[in-house]
């Protein structure tokens, strides 16, 4: 799993998204803390994930699909590989629920 550099501060902007979440801020904050490029990137992320945990679609093609790099598909890619098993399977079925929502 991926560590941030500074635990502490990784731990309260954790702790701060929980808050914000709980009290149905979830929009402010992270309006507040990411820029339109970053939350469009968090955006592609998801995209990513949800196509490489469909297996049936080449790193290639989901390349081509979401016009973005080779290396940003393989920095997806290598993150899922660090994530536990029983987690991304949550992640995935999460994902099919809010595509059958759709």
């Amino acid at each position: 799993m991926y560590l941030s550099r500074n635990l502490e501060q990784w731990h309260a902007f954790v702790e701060m998204l929980r808050t914000a979440f709980e009290q149905g801020k979830e929009q402010e904050i992270l309006t507040l803390l990411l820029t339109p490029d970053e939350r469009d990137s968090v955006g592609l992320r998801l995209q990513i994930i949800a196509q490489l945990l469909d297996k049936n679609i080449p790193q290639r093609e989901i390349q081509q699909n979401l016009n973005t790099s080779a290396a940003t598909i393989t920095r997806g890619s290598n993150m899922i590989k660090t994530m536990p098993p029983e987690f991304m399977a949550w992640v995935k079925t999460q994902l099919d629920e809010q595509a059958e929502k759709d």
